[in-house]
């Protein structure tokens, strides 16, 4: 990606990595991604916020040269995790005399993450201030957004937020700010699923303190730049609220073609009642969008065979993350089949600690689901529409 002005004294320096589809080992990116980094030059000195992946430090040292940047003064971290951080090193190589700018917290991770010298990186209380001139760098901390040693870097004299992970979206595109709102909704929305929901709670009061800036764009480290703040301010607002929706997922692995026809039978008498349901098949589903659909799902009904003693290893990975994803969902239930034996159904309750839901009456049985079996179905759907109503959300 080639430098590109955002004001006269502030440019895009990042990259576009069109084909990296996961990130971490875990999280899918269908849609590629980017590392977003800024320099922000005043009449004084120059920062440079945040850098990229080391896999395009080249092609974000080309950017600088050809944008002229000779002397850099600031290194702005806000997180210290490597898609952000990892061409601190180089670029180190290449300015010197340049002070990082970092959390405490990230004090501490860059110099064990990176090997940089403790001596090189200069903690910034929150609200402390920098001058480069004629512009002002403002550093507010929020930690757990998604890491302890977050921080948003707040340029005061030209209204820009560089907001690191906080409303970002893993997007691979040519376009420098947020062209499509139905297209960003999705992408900030996986974002947030995946990344952002375990810390919802915390999210709200930094978001409180973002309204209170006067914001001209916001500009995130991965994905688009929003020139229209209050749109994905309002998203998030209604993401991170306790509001749920007349929505049930329900994550399944079917072995033999039972838990798969009581999948059917559910999702067929969840309809009929005017639920929506979102069935993902393990065997192919995409783990990033069982997390959009549990960000505003009421209930969650996970299904699965037994095998040996417990539940399908597909089956653990979901209630894994889910655990850890900790949505909003007000219901849980489970159902599914075995063969001879096992402890399924415990072994998935007692994976769900961080779940503060209502567990309604499972449904596991053995072998095909017979009249009684179905029935049984069908009263899940009544207790599941119930509670729904007793939501006020039907």
């Amino acid at each position: 990606m080639a430098a590109r002005e955002l004001t006269g004294n502030v440019h895009a320096v990042g990259a576009i990595d069109w084909d990296r589809q996961m990130f971490d080992e875990l999280i899918p990116t269908p849609e590629g991604t980017s590392y977003n980094a800024y320099v922000v030059q005043g009449s004084e000195k120059t920062a440079l916020i945040d850098t990229v992946d080391p896999s395009k430090e080249e092609e974000f040292i080309t950017n600088l040269a050809r944008l002229g940047v000779g002397t850099i003064d600031y290194v702005v971290i806000n997180h210290a995790e490597q898609d952000h951080s990892g061409s601190l090193p180089i670029l180190l190589e290449l300015f010197p005399m340049a002070t990082v700018i970092a959390t405490e917290k990230g004090k501490e991770l860059i110099s064990s993450l990176l090997l940089i010298p403790e001596a090189r990186v200069q903690a910034v209380e929150d609200g402390a201030t920098i001058s480069l001139g004629d512009r002002t760098l403002e550093f507010l901390h929020t930690p757990w957004v998604h890491w302890p040693d977050t921080m948003l870097t707040y340029l005061r004299e030209d209204g820009i937020l560089f907001s690191c992970d906080l409303f970002g979206s893993h997007l691979a595109t040519s376009d420098l700010y947020v062209q499509d709102d139905q297209a960003i909704e999705q992408s900030a929305k996986r974002y947030f699923a995946e990344i952002m929901m375990p810390f919802r709670h915390v999210i709200g009061k930094y978001i409180e303190r973002v309204e209170r800036l006067d914001l001209s764009l916001i500009a995130p480290s991965h994905g688009p730049i929003h020139d229209s703040p209050p749109r994905i301010l309002d998203l998030y607002r209604s993401w991170i609220s306790d509001e749920v929706k007349n929505e049930v997922v329900i994550p399944f692995v079917s072995m033999h073609g039972s838990t798969k026809q009581m999948v059917e039978h559910l999702t067929e008498a969840l309809i009929e009642r005017g639920v929506h349901v979102h069935p993902f098949n393990l065997a192919s589903a995409d783990t990033g969008s069982i997390a959009m659909a549990l960000v505003d799902a009421a209930t969650v009904v996970i299904a699965s065979p037994t095998v040996l003693f417990g539940p399908h290893p597909k089956v653990v990975y979901a209630t894994f993350l889910i655990n850890m994803l900790k949505p909003k969902t007000r219901c849980m239930s489970i159902i599914g089949s075995f063969g001879w034996g096992g402890k399924t159904v415990q072994a998935i309750v007692d994976m769900l600690p961080n779940i503060k839901a209502d567990m309604l009456d499972p449904v596991y049985i053995k072998g095909q689901a017979i009249e009684e079996d179905l029935r049984q179905l069908e009263h899940l759907a009544d207790e599941i529409l119930k509670k729904h109503k007793e939501y006020n959300i039907v």
